[in-house]
C-alpha cells in the first residue's frame, strides 16, 4: 500500500522528467532516425519510405487507448513503457553494426514507436489523475516546456554527441572554409586544371583538401545555370563511386510540374464542377497580380572544393563533411558523405555548397571533413539514450505518486465490449457536437498560418514575402519564437490556475487569434528592419503559447469522468485533424490570392473560434484552486 506522502508527491519531482521522457523517443523516431540512416549511407528514397511509416503509431494511438484505461494502472503503463522504450533503444544500438542493419533497426524502431505512443497515452492520463484541477492548469505550461526541451535535446545535443564520436574514432579531421565575396572576385570552375592537392609529409592515411579557402561570388546565377552545375557534380560523384552502394540516388527524369493534393484527389473528376470554378473566382477577385509578371528566377551562387585521400585506404572509408561554424546561409548541397576505396582514393571528390540567394553581404562558413567509425558512433549514442531511459524507469518507478483513483477500469469481464463502450461514451458526451466543433476549429486560422509563416519570411519581396535569409528565419523562429512561445505557455498555465479556465477562455481565444494581425501588417508593410520582424513574430508566438493553454485544458476538461485517459487520446486525434485539414489547402489558397489577401483570410478564419467559445460548456471552477486545496 502506498503511503500518503507517495500519493501527494511534489509535481516538480516528476512532471518535468515525465514530459522530457515523453518527448525524447518521438524526436528519436521522427528526426534522429533520419540523420542516422543518412550517415550510415542509406539512400534518400529508402530513408523517406521507411521512416515515414514510423509516424503511424501516433496517428492511430486513439484506437488502442481504451486498453490503457481498461487494464492495469496508468502508473504501471507509464513506467513499463519507459522500460520498453529503453529496450527498443538498446536493440537499435545492438543491431546498428549488423550486416542487415536496416531490417533489424527498423524492427526496433517500430517497437520504440508503439511503446512511445502508448507512453504518451498513459503519461497524459496519469497527469490528469495525479494532479488536482488547479495544478493541472498550473503545470500545463511546465510540461509543454520540458517537452520542447526534449525536442531541442534530440535534434541538437544527441546529434552533436554522435558527430563528436564520429570525428574521434577515425582519421584526423580536415578543415576548410567558403567565403562569400563581392561580385567578380570568384568564378565557379568544375574539374579543371586548378584542382591540386598539397602533398602530405606523413606516411599515415590522411584526408586531403584542394583548397583551405574557397571564394563564392555574391552574384546570383539564373536557376537553370546553377541547376546544371549541380547536376554535373552529382553525376561526377556518382560515376566515380563516391556515393557507395546504398546511398546511390535514383535516376531523375524530368517531368511536368504536378499540383498538390487538391489536383490529385479532388480535381479528377470534379475539377470541372468544383476546383476550376473556385480557382477562377479567387484569381479574378483576389488573385496575386505579381504572379502574372515574367520573372527570371535567381539562385544563390555555389562553391566547390575537392576531397581525396593521401593513399589507398585498404578498406572502404567514409568521409563525412558538415558545417562546423560560421554563417548559416551556406548550405551543403553535395558531398556530405563520400565513400573512398582503393579504386577511387586518388580521384577528387566534389563537395559543393550554395549560398542563400538573398545573401548580400560578405561572410564565411567553416566546414570539417571527418572519417570515423560511424556505426560505432551511432551505436554508442543509442546506448546512451537507452541508459537514460533505464534511469527514467528507475526514477519514475519510485518517484511517481500513487493516486487513489489510478485503478484499472476493468478487472475481468468482457474487455471487447468495454473497449467499444469507451468510444461510444466519448461521442455520447453532452453537447458533443459543440465540443468537436471547438476541437476542430479552435486553431482553424493558426493551422493555416503556421504552414505559410516561414515561406512568407523566406520568399522575396517581389512575390510578397519579406526576403529573409534561411539563417535569419532560423533565428526568428528557433530562438525568439521558441522563447516567447514557452513564456506564453507558462504564463497561461499560471493564469488559469488562479481564476479558472472559464474566466480566461475568451481571452485566450483572442490571444491565439488576434496577434495574427501582425502578419497582415508585415505583408503590407514588408519592413526592412529585422528588429521589427522579430517583435511581430514574438507577439504572435507569445499569443499562441498563452492561448493554446485553453485548448490543452479544455481537452482535459472534456476527458473528465469515466475512461478519461482514452477520451483524452481521442480528443488529441481530433486536435491533429483540426491542424491537418486546414494546413492541406492553405498553400494552394495562398498561391491563388497572394500573401496579403491570404493573411486577411486568416483573420476571417478566426471568427468561428470566437463564436463557438461563447456557447462552450465549461464549469466556472475548472482549473481554479479550491479552498480545500489550500
Amino acid at each position: 500500500m502506498a503511503s500518503a506522502k507517495a500519493s501527494t508527491r511534489n509535481p516538480w519531482a516528476w512532471v518535468p522528467s515525465l514530459y522530457f521522457a515523453e518527448g525524447i523517443p518521438y524526436i528519436v523516431v521522427m528526426t534522429l532516425s533520419v540523420i542516422m540512416y543518412k550517415r550510415l549511407g542509406v539512400s534518400n528514397t529508402d530513408i523517406a519510405l521507411y521512416t515515414s511509416w514510423l509516424y503511424l503509431p501516433w496517428v492511430i494511438k486513439p484506437l488502442w487507448s481504451p486498453l490503457v484505461d481498461l487494464t492495469r494502472t496508468k502508473r504501471f503503463w507509464t513506467v513499463m513503457m519507459q522500460l520498453f522504450i529503453g529496450a527498443g533503444l538498446a536493440g537499435i544500438a545492438l543491431t546498428i553494426p549488423a550486416d542487415d542493419y536496416i531490417r533489424y533497426t527498423m524492427a526496433f524502431f517500430w517497437l520504440l514507436a508503439f511503446s512511445s505512443a502508448t507512453h504518451d497515452i498513459a503519461a497524459d492520463g496519469f497527469y490528469m489523475i495525479a494532479l488536482p484541477e488547479h495544478e493541472q492548469a498550473l503545470y500545463v505550461g511546465i510540461r509543454s516546456t520540458f517537452y520542447r526541451v526534449a525536442s531541442i535535446t534530440g535534434q541538437g545535443l544527441l546529434v552533436i554527441l554522435a558527430g563528436t564520436l564520429e570525428s574521434s574514432t577515425g582519421l584526423p579531421p580536415a578543415e576548410f572554409s567558403f567565403n562569400a565575396v563581392k561580385p567578380n572576385q570568384a568564378n565557379v570552375r568544375f574539374l579543371d586544371d586548378s584542382v591540386k592537392f598539397s602533398s602530405s609529409a606523413s606516411s599515415e592515411l590522411q584526408i586531403l583538401v584542394s583548397a583551405p579557402k574557397t571564394n563564392v561570388s555574391l552574384v546570383q546565377n539564373p536557376k537553370e545555370v546553377t541547376d546544371s552545375i549541380i547536376g554535373a557534380v552529382k553525376e561526377y560523384n556518382l560515376a566515380n563511386g563516391f556515393y557507395g552502394v546504398q546511398a546511390a540516388p535514383a535516376a531523375v527524369t524530368p517531368s511536368k510540374e504536378e499540383g498538390g493534393w487538391y489536383d490529385t484527389y479532388i480535381s479528377n473528376p470534379y475539377s470541372t464542377y468544383i476546383v476550376t470554378p473556385l480557382e477562377n473566382f479567387l484569381r479574378a477577385n483576389f488573385g496575386d497580380e505579381s504572379k502574372n509578371t515574367v520573372r527570371v528566377i535567381k539562385a544563390g551562387n555555389i562553391g566547390i572544393v575537392y576531397i581525396s585521400l593521401s593513399q589507398p585506404p585498404g578498406r572502404e572509408t567514409v568521409v563525412n563533411i558538415s558545417k562546423s561554424g560560421g554563417d548559416n546561409n551556406f548550405v551543403m548541397i553535395e558531398g556530405a558523405r563520400l565513400v573512398f576505396t582503393d579504386s577511387n582514393w586518388n580521384k577528387p571528390a566534389a563537395v559543393m555548397v550554395q549560398t542563400d540567394p538573398k545573401l548580400n553581404f560578405e561572410s564565411a562558413a567553416t566546414f570539417q571533413a571527418v572519417s570515423g567509425n560511424i556505426p560505432l558512433a551511432w551505436s554508442i549514442t543509442f546506448y546512451v539514450i537507452a541508459g537514460l531511459f533505464f534511469l527514467f524507469f528507475i526514477w519514475h518507478k519510485f518517484i511517481l505518486p500513487y493516486p487513489p483513483t489510478d485503478k484499472a477500469a476493468l478487472s475481468g469481464g468482457n474487455i471487447l465490449k468495454e473497449f467499444f463502450r469507451t468510444f461510444a461514451l466519448f461521442f455520447k458526451k453532452k453537447r458533443i457536437g459543440l465540443i468537436l466543433a471547438f476541437l476542430l476549429l479552435f486553431r482553424f486560422a493558426e493551422a493555416q498560418l503556421v504552414k505559410l509563416a516561414s515561406p512568407f519570411l523566406l520568399d522575396t519581396k517581389e512575390v510578397g514575402g519579406l526576403g529573409l535569409t534561411t539563417a535569419e528565419v532560423g533565428f526568428v523562429y528557433g530562438t525568439i519564437g521558441i522563447l516567447f512561445l514557452t513564456l506564453g505557455g507558462i504564463l497561461g498555465g499560471i493564469a488559469t490556475s488562479k481564476k479558472g479556465l472559464k474566466f480566461w477562455l475568451l481571452i485566450m481565444v483572442a490571444a491565439i487569434n488576434l496577434p495574427d494581425l501582425v502578419y497582415v501588417y508585415l505583408a503590407y508593410a514588408q519592413p526592412e528592419n529585422f528588429l521589427i520582424i522579430n517583435i511581430c513574430v514574438a507577439i504572435e508566438q507569445f499569443g499562441y503559447g498563452f492561448g493554446f493553454t485553453a485548448y490543452m485544458l479544455f481537452l482535459i476538461y472534456v476527458s473528465e469522468g469515466e475512461h478519461k485517459t482514452a477520451h483524452y487520446a481521442i480528443g488529441t486525434g481530433f486536435m491533429a485533424l483540426g491542424m491537418m485539414i486546414p494546413g492541406m489547402f492553405s498553400g494552394w489558397l495562398q498561391e491563388l490570392i497572394g500573401y496579403q489577401n491570404f493573411f486577411i483570410w486568416v483573420m476571417i478564419a478566426t471568427i468561428p473560434g470566437f463564436i463557438i467559445v461563447k456557447y462552450l460548456p465549461v464549469s466556472p471552477s475548472f482549473g481554479m484552486k479550491k479552498e480545500k486545496e489550500n
